[in-house]
């Protein structure tokens, strides 16, 4: 994306781009999407609305909450980024077949259960 002309992210930013949905969602929606805190998410909000590619909006239901929204650029980018995984899956499937490439991607889009948090993992 950078070599694209893309403002650089953090991991943690792809991430909660990447669990946006199309309506829009709350911070809080998202942190417990992305299995993050509050804070972590609406930091990551934050650096991306800096940038331009996120916009906070009313909540129709709550005066109290916003919505966090793809900007047009943000948009673009979604777009641009849909478009360059799709490039490397295609290379993927050169080097090891798209039976695998499919096998991958069906692995990775399963349901993998609730992601862990702070207190869950024991350190053995």
């Amino acid at each position: 994306m950078e070599a694209a002309g893309a403002a650089p992210v953090s991991p943690t930013q792809v991430q909660l781009f990447a669990a946006l949905d199309d309506q829009g969602s709350t911070v809080s929606e998202l942190a417990r999407r992305m299995g993050v805190t509050r804070q972590t998410a609406h930091q990551a909000v934050h650096g991306l609305v800096a940038a331009g590619l996120l916009e906070q909006a009313p909540h129709p239901a709550s005066a109290r909450q916003r919505l966090i929204r793809r900007t047009r650029e943000g948009e673009r980018a979604h777009r641009q980024a849909g478009a360059i995984l799709e490039q490397l899956e295609e290379q993927l499937a050169g080097r090891i077949g798209r039976e695998l490439v499919d096998a991958l991607r069906t692995t990775l889009e399963a349901p993998w259960g609730r992601p862990p948090g702070p207190g869950d993992l024991s350190q053995k």
